[in-house]
C-alpha cells in the first residue's frame, strides 16, 4: 500500500541564512549545522516511505502544458507508473509536474522533493508525498538516494547540474552504476558531440564515461531502459 498522501517542509526560504553559511566565518556555525542535518534526515525519512522502486526524473520548470516534452514527460511517468516504478522529480512545474501527472494519473507513487525559491518553483497538485527544502545540495542527496535511474528531459542549469553530477558520482565509483538516459536527441545531440569531439579526443575522459548515456525520443523506450536494468539486478541479486 502506498504511504498516505504527506507534505513536509523543513522551514522557509531564506536566502541570507544560505549566503551566510556559505561565507568563510559565521557566528551561527552549530545551529547552521544543526539545520542542514535536519534536512539530511527528513529527506532520508521520507525516502523510507517510497515502498517500491523508483525513477528520479529532470527537466525545465519553464516547460508549459501541452507542448511536446511536456507531453513527453507525462508519458514516461505513466509509462514507469504502469512498471510499478514510483516517479521522483523536484516537486515543480514543467516537466516535473508533467512526470507526478502522468505518475499519478496510472495510480503510480508520485513523489516531489521540491526546493523553496523565491520565483518559478511552487510544489505542483499531482505528488502523493512531498518534501521541501531548503538547501539544494541535501534534496540532491534524495535524487540519488531513491532512484534506480535518472531520465532527464531539456532544462536550464538545474537540470544540466543534475546530469553532471549524476555522471561523476558513477564515473568515481561514488555510486553504482545506473542507467542515466536523455530524452529529446535534437536538444542533447550537439552536447554528446562535443563530448566526443572535445572531451573525449583530449583524453578528458574515456570511452567507457560516454556510454553511460542514453538517449531515445520514446519515452517509454527510457522508462524500458531504466526498469530493465533494475530486473537485471533483481535477478543477480544485487538489489
Amino acid at each position: 500500500m502506498a504511504p498516505d498522501p504527506h507534505e513536509h517542509d523543513v522551514g522557509p526560504a531564506n536566502n541570507e541564512l544560505d549566503r551566510r553559511v556559505l561565507r568563510r566565518t559565521h557566528e551561527a556555525l552549530a545551529s547552521d549545522v544543526s539545520l542542514i542535518a535536519s534536512e539530511f534526515l527528513a529527506g532520508f525519512q521520507t525516502v523510507r516511505r517510497i515502498d517500491r522502486p523508483a525513477v528520479s526524473i529532470f527537466g525545465s520548470a519553464r516547460v508549459r502544458e501541452g507542448s511536446a516534452t511536456y507531453e513527453r514527460a507525462r508519458a514516461a511517468g505513466r509509462a514507469f507508473a504502469e512498471r510499478g516504478f514510483a516517479v521522483v522529480t523536484g516537486g515543480g512545474p514543467g516537466v516535473m509536474e508533467a512526470a507526478n501527472r502522468g505518475c499519478k494519473e496510472a495510480d503510480g507513487l508520485s513523489v516531489g522533493f521540491n526546493i523553496d525559491l523565491p520565483f518559478e518553483q511552487k510544489l505542483n497538485p499531482y505528488c502523493d508525498l512531498s518534501l521541501t527544502f531548503r538547501h539544494f545540495y541535501a534534496r540532491k542527496v534524495m535524487f540519488v538516494k531513491a532512484a534506480e535511474g535518472f531520465v532527464i528531459f531539456p532544462g536550464g542549469f538545474g537540470t544540466q547540474d543534475e546530469l553532471w553530477e549524476s555522471l561523476t558520482l558513477i564515473q568515481t565509483g561514488k555510486i553504482g552504476r545506473f542507467p542515466v538516459v536523455l530524452v529529446d536527441s535534437d536538444y542533447w545531440d550537439e552536447l554528446l558531440r562535443w563530448m566526443r569531439d572535445e572531451m573525449l579526443d583530449d583524453g578528458l575522459i574515456s570511452p567507457e564515461d560516454v556510454e553511460l548515456l542514453s538517449v531515445t525520443d520514446d519515452p517509454v523506450e527510457a522508462a524500458r531502459l531504466v526498469v530493465s536494468h533494475y530486473d537485471e539486478r533483481v535477478a543477480e541479486g544485487s538489489v
